[in-house]
């Protein structure tokens, strides 16, 4: 056991270094951040990035994630797909193309282009940024605060 008191953690990602483990938690408003020790092992668990909400409910219905070269990450939740900088900030929301959205990914021949499921469809949008695969090491720039 890791973490106790993630009351629903639903998706998990690594961060483009593959230093930190990120996990949202779809019944609260934070994605969690853990550290990744050389053994596997995680240390320093918390609540880190800080996703938007609906005033009268606090539950972002965060689902699926992934991460651009810059370290941004894509969080599906109940108001969209949600943008998060390195210092765990909301962005920028980018509008849902359907109700429920799930499971987000980069793809495309330059990697710029996100993929959204939702119920029995995928959506597919182009973004100026740049996605990451997921087994690559890729040592994003330096915050900017």
């Amino acid at each position: 056991m890791v973490q106790e008191g993630l009351a629903f953690p639903n998706g998990i990602r690594f961060s483009p270094d593959h230093s930190l483990l990120i996990v949202d938690d779809m019944n609260n408003r934070w994605a969690w951040s853990y550290q990744v020790q050389p053994d596997g092992s995680l240390t320093n668990g918390q609540a880190f990035y800080h996703l938007e909400t609906v005033d009268e409910n606090s539950a972002s219905g965060a689902d699926g994630m992934t991460l651009d070269t810059e370290g941004n990450l894509y969080v599906t939740s109940k108001l969209g797909i949600q943008i998060c900088d390195q210092p765990g900030r909301v962005t920028g929301i980018i509008s849902k193309p359907a109700p429920k959205i799930s499971n987000i990914t980069f793809g495309g021949p330059d990697m710029q282009y996100i993929y959204v499921t939702a119920g029995d469809k995928v959506y597919r949008r182009h973004l100026r940024k740049k996605g990451v695969y997921p087994w690559q090491v890729v040592k994003p720039p330096r915050p900017q605060l």
